[in-house]
C-alpha cells in the first residue's frame, strides 16, 4: 500500500496503542481515535505522523465528525476497528442498559465507524477494513456475556459487510484478525505482549490482495475456510493442500 493512511479505534492503550505504533514504524501515517486526549498524546510521542481524534466510537456523530477530520488530512486507507470493551460481568448483575452499552461499543463501534470511512472508499473504489476480532461466541466464559454475544455479532458484521460492498468494489479488502489473549487490560497476565500481536497487524493490515476479504486470521496465521467432510476426503485422496498464508 503506497501512502497509507490508517484509521486506530481504541489508539489510546493496549492492542491500539501497539498497533498505532508499529504501523507507524512500518511508514504509515495514523489517525488514532479515542476518548482521551492525555493517552492518545502518549501513544503518538510526539511525532508528525500520528494525529489524535478525539471520539466515543459508540457515538455515530462523533465518529462521522472525527472521520471528517481524518480525511481534510488525507484520504483514509485503512481501518482497524479495535476499540472495545469487556465489563467482565455475570449476567445476573447486569442490566439491560449495561448489556446494551457493551454492544454499543463492541458492535455499534464498528458499524458507526465502517459506515463513515465506507463513504469516501467507495468513492475512490478501494479501501482497507481490518476488524480484530475473538471466537469469545463460540465458548463464551463466565461473566462475559455481553462481550461474547457483541463480539460474536461483529463477526457476522464482518460478512455482512463483504455481502453488501466487495462484489461492487472488489478493491475494497474487508477481514477479521483475531490476535489472541494479551498482556493487557482486557486481557491475561501472562498473555502474549501485545506489542508481539501488533507486529502481524500491522502486516496484515496493510496488505490489499483482494483474496484476503473473507478470510480469518488468528495471531500470526490464516485459519483454513471450514471444509466438508467429504470435501476433506477427496483432498487427502487427491493430495491437495492448501497454502495459507503466515504473517512475519
Amino acid at each position: 500500500m503506497s501512502d497509507p493512511f490508517v484509521l486506530v479505534t481504541g489508539a489510546g492503550g493496549g492492542l491500539g496503542r501497539a498497533l498505532s505504533r508499529a504501523l507507524l514504524a512500518r511508514g504509515a501515517r495514523v489517525a488514532g481515535l479515542g476518548r482521551n486526549a492525555a493517552a492518545l498524546a502518549e501513544t503518538g510521542q510526539g511525532g508528525d505522523r500520528f494525529h489524535a481524534l478525539i471520539a466515543d466510537v459508540a457515538d455515530a456523530q462523533a465518529v462521522r465528525d472525527a472521520v471528517a477530520e481524518a480525511e481534510a488530512i488525507a484520504p483514509l486507507t485503512t481501518l482497524i476497528n479495535n476499540a472495545a470493551v469487556y465489563p467482565r460481568r455475570d449476567f445476573l448483575d447486569e442490566t439491560g442498559e449495561s448489556f446494551m452499552a457493551t454492544v454499543a461499543t463492541n458492535l455499534g463501534g464498528p458499524v458507526n465507524c465502517a459506515r463513515a470511512v465506507l463513504g469516501p472508499m467507495t468513492e475512490r473504489g478501494r479501501g482497507r477494513i481490518l476488524n480484530v476480532s475473538t471466537f469469545a461466541d463460540v465458548a463464551p466464559l463466565p461473566a462475559s456475556s455481553a462481550y461474547a454475544v457483541s463480539k460474536g455479532a461483529q463477526r457476522i458484521l464482518t460478512r455482512a459487510l463483504i455481502a453488501d460492498i466487495c462484489d461492487r468494489f472488489p478493491e475494497i479488502v474487508i477481514n477479521d484478525w483475531m490476535p489472541g489473549m494479551l498482556a493487557t487490560r482486557m486481557g491475561i497476565k501472562d498473555g502474549l505482549p501485545p506489542e508481539t500481536a501488533a507486529a502481524w497487524g500491522a502486516e496484515l493490515a496493510l496488505m490489499t490482495d483482494a483474496s484476503l476479504t473473507g478470510t480469518i486470521f488468528e495471531q500470526n496465521r490464516e485459519v483454513p475456510p471450514p471444509r466438508s467432510l467429504k470435501g476433506r476426503i477427496r483432498d487427502r485422496l487427491l493430495g491437495r493442500k492448501q497454502a495459507l498464508r503466515v504473517l512475519g
